[in-house]
């Protein structure tokens, strides 16, 4: 545990000081919250268009108009951003020679990887929590189903990771940040498209296409339901490529 609180604060500290994260998390709150502004304003108008006709206030709720669009809009600005936040990890060692300093010290390289994997959490929690004061807003003007804000951010936490934990990988595949950040959007992507294939696949493949995809297992938590299969989908997604990582980071030894 010692050894990968080490690998943690490094990591840390070393992305904190970085303009990197700073215009990256600028740009997450910036438009996180013109898509929260654009969400309420939505729902205000078709507010004021219920009060002229009663009809209208059918399926006029706070939680479907505003709350659960925002984490799908939190999603889509997290598969831009958080490539940006794991590519360093590994390909700065590289491109900077400590790689091999890092694989000589007496840490292992599963707490190496956990370290670097908890510091890009940490910071993908600390990018989040500058969303709740949104939130915060709603329950003053309105009334929140705190259920579903919490299942919602469980959810966009659980999708951060998997995104991390993929770019952790792509990180450790080159020594050029740019290449390892359009590596991890690019089968990012990928996975999150996947699901649109069922429309034209048809079953069988399309509801496995649709189960691979990474982003239809995030429906449940943003409706406020936890499904033990999404969560199940995301530990095992999580622990897959950090495995590959580990699988890579080791192969160093038998190929010389």
């Amino acid at each position: 545990m010692r050894q990968i609180i080490a690998v943690f604060k490094k990591e840390f500290s070393i992305t904190f000081a970085s303009p990197i994260f700073y215009a990256a998390a600028f740009i997450f709150l910036a438009v996180s919250g013109y898509f929260f502004w654009s969400n309420v304003a939505i729902y205000g108008y078709r507010s004021l268009q219920a009060a002229r006709n009663p009809f209208l206030s059918q399926g006029l709720n706070m939680s479907d108009m505003v709350v659960k669009p925002f984490f799908g809009d939190l999603s889509i600005i997290l598969l831009l951003m958080l490539p940006l936040i794991t590519m360093r990890m590994y390909s700065e060692e590289k491109r900077a020679g400590t790689i091999e300093l890092l694989f000589t010290y007496p840490l292992s390289d599963s707490a190496a990887l956990a370290g670097k994997f908890l510091a890009s959490l940490v910071t993908l929690l600390a990018m989040l929590a500058g969303t709740i004061p949104c939130l915060i807003i709603l329950e003053i003007f309105g009334t929140l189903e705190w259920g579903v804000v919490i299942c919602g951010y469980l959810g966009i936490v659980l999708l951060g990771a998997s995104f991390i934990s993929l770019g952790i990988f792509t990180s450790s595949l080159t020594e050029n940040q740019i290449v390892a950040a359009v590596l991890s959007f690019g089968a990012l992507l990928l996975l999150w498209l996947l699901g649109w294939a069922k429309a034209v696949t048809g079953p069988p493949l399309g509801n496995i296409l649709a189960h691979i995809s990474i982003i239809n297992h995030l429906d449940s938590f943003v409706r406020g339901l936890i499904d033990t299969r999404d969560l199940v989908f995301y530990i095992l997604f999580i622990f897959f490529w950090l495995f590959l990582t580990l699988r890579f980071l080791n192969s160093r030894y038998w190929r010389g």
